[in-house]
């Protein structure tokens, strides 16, 4: 993608149902296809789901969806995950037969740079940025 190309920042809601995460890769991959570096989509979308899958995770009242959000601007890609949940993502250091935790390790193994901000209102938002470099017009890598 060239390097003054950018993707606006596109937001969708989903509801907290464990096939939302694979609902925002999805409309993730729809809205990405014409131009990123597919090793740099593969990374966003892994990461996308991870967050997206914790946030269906965090203890919340009945009714509350997630909110996706991801953008292109100045080298970096960005997403964000929101949810009502009052707790923090952790890394954690998870046994080899431990079947959960692991999210966060891929987050922090994968991301540029992540973090967790308050909400509006309630809850938080955890974000991650990734590099992206521009793809040579000749070759597409």
């Amino acid at each position: 993608m060239p390097a003054e190309a950018q993707l606006p920042a596109i937001t969708h809601r989903f509801p907290r149902h464990r096939r939302s995460a694979g609902r925002a890769r999805q409309v993730f991959r729809e809205a990405v296809r014409w131009g990123l570096d597919p090793g740099l989509t593969d990374t966003a979308e892994l990461l996308l789901g991870e967050l997206a899958a914790n946030a269906v995770l965090a203890a919340t009242g009945p009714g509350r969806q997630i909110e996706v959000r991801f953008g292109l601007t100045e080298g970096a890609l960005t997403l964000e995950v929101a949810d009502a949940g009052d707790g923090e993502p952790v890394v954690r250091d998870p046994a080899v037969w431990d079947e959960h935790g692991r999210g966060m390790v891929l987050v922090a193994a994968l991301a540029e740079e992540w973090g967790v901000r308050p909400r509006y209102g309630v809850g938080k938002s955890v974000w991650v940025a990734l590099k992206v470099t521009p793809l040579n017009p000749l070759t597409g890598r």
